[in-house]
C-alpha cells in the first residue's frame, strides 16, 4: 500500500471520506481526474467541496480536508498517496456511483 497518514491512524478512512465528499457528480469527478492526470500541471492544489488535493509533483499527492475555524485554516489530517493508486480508487468509487468512468 502506498498511502501513509501524516497524523495518527486516520488513514484508514481518509481516502474513503474524500471519495464520499468529492466523487458524487460527473463534472467534479472529471475535473479531479483531469487535475490528477494532467502532465502540464506539475504541482498545485485542487479545491473540492470539502477536500484539497495537493499535487506535490506529477506522481505524489496529499489529500486533506480544510476548514476555517475562527478565521484560521484548520487541517485535521493529511494522507499521502501515489497517483496510480489515487486514480484507481477514484475510478472504482465512480463505478460504484454509476458515473461514466474516464479512460486514463
Amino acid at each position: 500500500m502506498h498511502t501513509q497518514s501524516i497524523k495518527g491512524d486516520v488513514s484508514m478512512n481518509t481516502i474513503e471520506k474524500f471519495l464520499q465528499a468529492e466523487i458524487n457528480e460527473q463534472e467534479l469527478y472529471e475535473a479531479i481526474v483531469e487535475f490528477v492526470n494532467s502532465y502540464e500541471i506539475r504541482s498545485g492544489e485542487f479545491e473540492g467541496n470539502e477536500y484539497i488535493i495537493k499535487k506535490l509533483d506529477r506522481l505524489n499527492f496529499f489529500i486533506f480536508p480544510e476548514y476555517e475555524i475562527n478565521n484560521q485554516r484548520e487541517i485535521p489530517f493529511v494522507e499521502c498517496i501515489y497517483k496510480d493508486e489515487l486514480i484507481t480508487k477514484i475510478n472504482e468509487y465512480a463505478r460504484e456511483k454509476n458515473l461514466n468512468v474516464v479512460d486514463v
